[in-house]
């Protein structure tokens, strides 16, 4: 396999990234055939995959646009992935100039294309590290020199935690995370679930095995395992709901069955 110029030496190219899978069904271009092999397979099973995909992207952006209006000018973006058109930096500058953006990934890749997608803008950067240490990611020079944790800030942490087993305790990361924020702060988050999947639980099972089988296993959590990691926080209304449904812009009858699997909020910290 020719390993094209954009790709890191560092990485295996012959190994599946739930990153770049990600982008293949967000339409990006920034995947390898091993990424696309493995997310055909998962439709096979689930077939709905890139229309939950895209609503996840839109509810981000719905999110940020309510953060911004809401006066946070700052924003922590811990597992964001390859960057695409609509990302979180041009969302929030557009809506407030100068707000200020810190990407976080532990995927080369994605790091990579988030350093060259911000080259020359000032106000964002990205670090790369991990969800699960959280301390790394706090007092990591970006973090530092971009983020005043003692306004408020938005944390995303948008379909990242349904990929940290409960064996590496996602509860206390964000937790940690939190601790660290300025009252004030917003949590954005959204999270995988059988509860709402427009197919019998045993279909959608196939789609989670094929992430087992390439170790990135996926963790479907329900409603209320998700709505822990909003301890400490108020939610936002409508609170935590399918993601067609959080302060919809366009009618939600009009959305694919498929956009409705899993849930997505957020919360305020007071």
């Amino acid at each position: 396999m020719e390993r094209p110029a954009w790709a890191p030496r560092s990485i295996d190219i012959s190994v599946p990234s739930v990153s770049r899978i990600y982008d293949y069904y967000l339409g990006g271009s920034h995947n390898f055939e091993v990424d696309r092999q493995a997310a055909r397979r998962a439709m096979e099973f689930m077939p709905g995959l890139p229309k939950i995909m895209q609503a996840n992207r839109a509810f981000m952006r719905r999110a940020v646009r309510y953060a911004a209006s809401e006066g946070i000018t700052q924003f922590l973006d811990v597992g964001s992935g390859i960057p695409t058109f609509g990302n979180v930096h041009e969302v929030a500058q557009a809506a407030s100039p100068g707000a200020r953006v810190v990407y976080v990934d532990h995927d080369p890749v994605a790091v990579a294309h988030s350093q060259a997608v911000l080259e020359g803008n000032e106000d964002a950067d990205v670090v790369a590290a991990d969800l699960c240490k959280p301390h790394e990611i706090l007092a990591s020079p970006p973090v530092g020199q971009l983020l005043d944790l003692d306004r408020p800030v938005a944390l995303l942490l948008v379909a990242i935690l349904h990929f940290v087993e409960d064996e590496d305790d996602p509860y206390a990361a964000v937790a940690e995370l939190s601790a660290a924020l300025a009252p004030g702060s917003l949590l954005v988050l959204t999270h995988a679930s059988y509860e709402g999947i427009p197919l019998p639980p045993r279909r959608a099972e196939g789609a989670v095995d094929v992430y087992k089988d390439i170790r990135n296993p996926l963790i479907m959590r329900s409603r209320d395992e998700i709505a822990r990691f909003f301890e400490g926080y108020e939610m936002v209304e409508p609170g935590l709901v399918p993601m067609p449904l959080w302060r919809p812009e366009t009618a939600p009858e009009d959305e694919d069955p498929y956009a409705f699997s899993g849930f997505a909020g957020v919360g305020r910290t007071s």
